[in-house]
């Protein structure tokens, strides 16, 4: 098994495709991580508004950054992702994703999801399941 270094904010903005879409990792907590991105054109889906695809990816991506998992060392991967949406995300608007360590035993972590807006409002929350894999 391939040894992982711990996640730090810095080596969590370095993702690549994290790049790619300007999402940035804000924050790692204790049983929490933020994430951010700014709706621009590149996210966008057929009728102009923020792509279902880049709010999975933040609701998925955020999950692996409470410091218990990645910025501890633990390997882990996504078993299971659940996102409803609750409202479209326009040009413009600023999406802060936060994740929730709810359980983390020997094999699985139980995680809450949600995005909203810079208006605090709510635009999508989910769960994920992640195996992890020491």
């Amino acid at each position: 098994m391939q040894k992982i270094e711990p996640a730090t904010l810095e080596s969590g903005n370095a993702i690549p495709l994290l790049k790619t879409l300007a999402i940035h990792l804000r924050e790692i907590g204790d049983g929490h991580a933020v994430m951010e991105v700014t709706v621009d054109e590149r996210h966008f889906n057929y009728f102009g508004g923020a792509h279902g695809g880049l709010i999975a990816t933040l609701v998925d991506t955020v999950s692996f950054f409470p410091r218990p998992l990645l910025p501890s060392g633990t390997p882990c991967t996504t078993t299971n992702l659940n996102v409803t949406y609750v409202r479209p995300a326009a040009r413009g608007d600023v999406l802060t994703a936060r994740s929730e360590l709810v359980h983390r035993g020997r094999r699985i972590a139980s995680l809450t999801i949600t995005v909203k807006n810079q208006e605090d409002k709510l635009v999508a929350h989910g769960t994920a399941t992640l195996m992890l894999t020491p």
